[in-house]
């Protein structure tokens, strides 16, 4: 890997030093704390602004928000936070990254090419498909991976949810605002949302729970949703549920599409990080559920945008005060130590 240390390269174009991939929760809070650490970060929003959380109407779950907010308000309050200190906000998407020399290269599809000598990625994740007959076909047509977005749209009408997690939970809650019938289809025989969202769930009288049940088929005419084919778990048998509409939430799958060859990612696709955010390569480093597979929460994320900002600005003053860089190394660190425990 070439190494370029100074404040330009390729003729004398400006040299970031760092830039952000993504404007979710992780992404926002790198760039408060990189900003705050005086780097001048650039935020690359990418094509879904605020990520995830921006289409979640109530947020109860972060701190300091005692009375809940929507996902909206809370990206806008992080943009604002950031934006505050520092942060460069561009409304663009990554199309490309070099990262087999130094500075690292991004392009977006706006045209624009950037050097950086750091790279923190906060892509995120999108909603996992149900990959069943009718369901591209009727997407935006009765088919939906948003409550919030769409849910006006079944003022009075009937729908069923897919999923048995906290996301499946809370959009089915939500859609009660509007559908005169919400059913939940769920593969087993018990949820795996929370405590505190199953007890909403059961308590709703204008939910239904379907158990032991997955889709198979969306089914439709005229350009519109009107019923889903499904299948018993246990027994086998399928069945038809009418229905205005199909919300699908059954998980999430990381957005990677600009690593495959260039960062190590596990069978899921997720980036594997250490506890310094750090990537396989040197200078870059990965925050939020684009390598988190486990908690996938606002918190979490925020924490992790932290971490990777920190452990970003380390990397920067150790290359700015001229300390070698074996570029060619994994800098990763997965053995813990461990402290000597005496015996009571």
């Amino acid at each position: 890997m070439s190494n370029t240390n100074g404040h330009s390269a390729n003729g004398g174009n400006p040299v970031e030093d760092v830039i952000i991939i993504g404007s979710g929760p992780a992404g926002f809070t790198a760039g408060l704390y990189a900003a705050r650490a005086n780097l001048s970060p650039l935020l690359i929003t990418g094509n879904d602004y605020g990520g995830q959380v921006s289409i979640t109407y109530d947020i109860e779950n972060y701190p300091g928000f005692p009375v809940s907010l929507s996902g909206p308000e809370l990206v806008e309050k992080f943009k604002e936070q950031a934006e505050k200190f520092g942060t460069r906000v561009e409304f663009d998407y990554v199309s490309e990254i070099v990262v087999d020399r130094h500075p690292f290269v991004v392009r977006t599809s706006g045209g624009a090419e950037y050097l950086t000598r750091s790279i923190i990625v906060s892509t995120g994740a999108r909603p996992r498909y149900l990959e069943i007959p009718g369901e591209k076909d009727f997407t935006g047509k009765g088919v939906s991976y948003c409550a919030t977005c769409d849910g006006f749209f079944f003022r009075g009408k009937d729908v069923v949810v897919v999923g048995g997690g906290d996301s499946a939970a809370e959009e089915a809650l939500f859609l009660t605002r509007y559908a005169s019938r919400v059913r939940i289809l769920h593969r087993r025989d018990k949820l795996r949302a929370s405590k505190i969202l199953q007890d909403r769930v059961f308590a709703n009288d204008r939910i239904e729970l379907v158990w032991n049940t997955i889709p198979v088929e969306v089914l439709g005419e005229g350009g519109s949703v009107t019923g889903v084919k499904t299948r018993d778990t246990v027994t086998g048998a399928e069945n038809l549920l009418k229905t205005d509409g199909v919300f699908v939430f059954i998980g999430h799958l990381p957005n990677n599409d600009l690593f495959p060859g260039k960062l190590e990612m596990d069978e899921d696709g997720h980036l594997i990080t250490d506890r310094q955010m750090r990537t396989n390569v040197p200078g870059i480093f990965a925050a939020g559920e684009i390598q988190d597979k486990i908690f996938k929460q606002v918190a979490t994320s925020v924490g992790q945008g932290c971490a990777a900002a920190m452990a970003t600005t380390r990397f920067l003053e150790d290359l700015h005060a001229g300390h070698a860089v074996k570029w060619n190394v994994d800098p990763r660190e997965f053995a813990a130590p461990r402290a000597a425990v005496a015996a009571w």
